[in-house]
């Protein structure tokens, strides 16, 4: 489910996608990571097997978790809303299949109303 969310460029979280990997030293102190580790062990599926334990704390397994059901988020919303995609994730992570990152894409097409903010530490998965 989208979020309101108090990141004070945002408007809301849009989370088609649950998991991660480390690919930087920045990575290392990521709060989403935390906040994965949190929701999975609130019972969250969606968050399932993304985070492990090491010396204590949550780390990213690489686990990818597709929610096909979040893609419809955007499409119900009629107020104009700046949502920060994947806020939980990177879309361009290279377990996210292309043909998935198509439907994200797609929903932001026939949402034009909205503005759509991505980051990525993967710009060269980005570019293909």
């Amino acid at each position: 489910m989208a979020q309101g969310s108090s990141i004070e460029w945002t408007d809301a979280t849009w989370n088609p996608v649950a998991g991660c990997t480390i690919v930087s030293p920045g990575c290392t102190k990521c709060y989403a990571m935390r906040m994965a580790a949190r929701l999975e062990a609130m019972g969250q599926a969606k968050y399932a097997g993304t985070t492990k334990k090491v010396n204590g704390l949550p780390v990213w397994t690489g686990k990818i978790n597709l929610d096909g059901d979040a893609l419809a988020i955007p499409l119900k919303r009629r107020k104009p809303t700046k949502w920060f995609v994947n806020s939980m994730s990177d879309l361009f992570h290279e377990g996210v299949p292309f043909e998935f990152v198509d439907k994200v894409f797609a929903v932001m097409a026939l949402t034009p109303h909205h503005t759509y903010q991505i980051l990525t530490k993967r710009p060269e998965r980005m570019a293909e």
